[in-house]
């Protein structure tokens, strides 16, 4: 990590001299990767507009950090390096992932930063005669010198809380169910499916949405021509195909050799939607999906979205979760037979309900829960009403290359 110099303003102890307006409470944003960043400034946005309250964020050590400066620099954040942000007091810590937050002085809230809480933990971290846990909810991730160090843990469904119980019962007590702002922001932003349409340049045509999530065994990883083929078997006057893979895939070979190693797909006509866009735009204007594994896959069935599934690896899965529910119920991609059929298939009936439903327990509330929650850590009361959940933006500067 880039050493930065240490900011004297709005944090540290004369900052008072420098500030134009004094007596905020100070949040501290902890920001690991790139997809952590996005949920945290939709979070964010709940408190932020507040007077009497002042944001300020900090890069915390991750193996994908890559491209978070860069974020945070487009979001207009006022960033303070890591290690200033660990020897400062703060009135709230907010964080999407765990690594280092033990050492945040401030009532850290904790929030998933993907589709809740579905991967079994790893073998390697298991054990061979294990039982093996899901991954995250787990006292390894949660407890340190016999403390739990989140002040909140926010889950997406009741079923989540149950799981926590057993796992870590010493922190069930700081858990908030609070239901899943994703899933909340995708279902306001159906209605504005028109226009995301047009400024993608779709047309009549159907988009077809390939979601990748990261590693080896992602689609992406496992499967490298399919998006070749795609573009060979699919008649481009009928139909446009757009890639959607995970910022960490960009953050650990870099964006140019992504884009190097898609530039024939993207020559004949692939729409490369840049780690920066606000995804749920584009799974809100697509009309198929092909995905795996990785939370837009699911969140795309929530939708209704009909879904293709890649290799859905159901043995790591928690078999409550929404993944594993695509993966037994969404028809598998027979990859080297013809694709435009099977495009076609329908959904099971309820498809995006019964996905929904395993997704959050409190739909359309995550807002309001969240803001409250937050507001309540930072001892302020809760001023004005709640408003309505806003539609995801489709652009930012330079984050699709159509």
């Amino acid at each position: 990590m880039v050493e930065r110099k240490w900011s004297a303003v709005p944090v540290g102890p004369d900052a008072d001299r420098w500030v134009t307006r004094r007596g905020c409470r100070t949040v501290l944003v902890v920001v690991h990767t790139i997809v952590t960043g996005q949920r945290l400034l939709d979070v964010l946005g709940l408190i932020e507009e507040d007077q009497a309250v002042q944001a300020v964020f900090t890069q915390a050590p991750d193996v994908f950090t890559e491209g978070v400066s860069d974020l945070l620099r487009s979001a207009g954040a006022l960033e303070i390096p890591w290690e200033q942000a660990v020897r400062e007091r703060f009135d709230l810590g907010l964080a999407a992932a765990y690594g280092g937050i033990a050492d945040v002085h401030a009532p850290v809230l904790v929030l998933p930063h993907g589709a809740g809480y579905a991967k079994k933990t790893p073998l390697a971290a298991a054990g061979v005669a294990a039982r093996r846990s899901v991954y995250g909810l787990g006292s390894e991730h949660l407890v340190k010198a016999g403390r739990v160090v989140p002040a909140s843990i926010v889950l997406s469904h009741e079923a989540q809380l149950a799981v926590l119980a057993e796992q870590c019962p010493e922190a069930a007590g700081v858990a908030l169910v609070a239901g899943d702002p994703c899933v909340d922001q995708l279902a306001a932003s159906v209605a504005h499916r028109d226009g995301y349409r047009r400024e993608l340049g779709i047309g009549d045509r159907e988009l077809v949405l390939v979601t990748s999530t990261w590693g080896p065994h992602s689609l992406f990883g496992r499967h490298p021509g399919l998006l070749g083929d795609l573009l060979r078997q699919l008649d481009p006057d009928r139909y446009r195909v757009a890639a959607m893979l995970h910022p960490a895939a960009w953050a650990g070979h870099g964006r140019r050799q992504v884009k190097a190693w898609l530039a024939e797909e993207r020559a004949a006509g692939l729409v490369l939607v840049e780690p920066e866009a606000d995804w749920k735009a584009v799974v809100v204007a697509a009309d198929r999906v092909i995905g795996d594994h990785g939370s837009t896959t699911v969140y795309a069935a929530a939708v209704g979205k009909p879904v293709l599934h890649t290799d859905i690896p159901l043995g790591e899965l928690d078999d409550d979760s929404a993944q594993a529910y695509v993966g037994r119920h969404a028809p598998r991609l027979r990859r080297f037979q013809p694709i435009e059929p099977q495009l076609h298939q329908t959904p099971p009936a309820d498809w995006g309900v019964q996905v929904t439903r395993r997704l959050t327990s409190r739909p359309g509330q995550a807002h309001r829960l969240l803001r409250a929650e937050m507001y309540r850590l930072l001892r302020l009361p809760m001023p004005g009403k709640h408003r309505a959940v806003p539609p995801a933006s489709l652009r930012t500067e330079g984050d699709l290359d159509a």
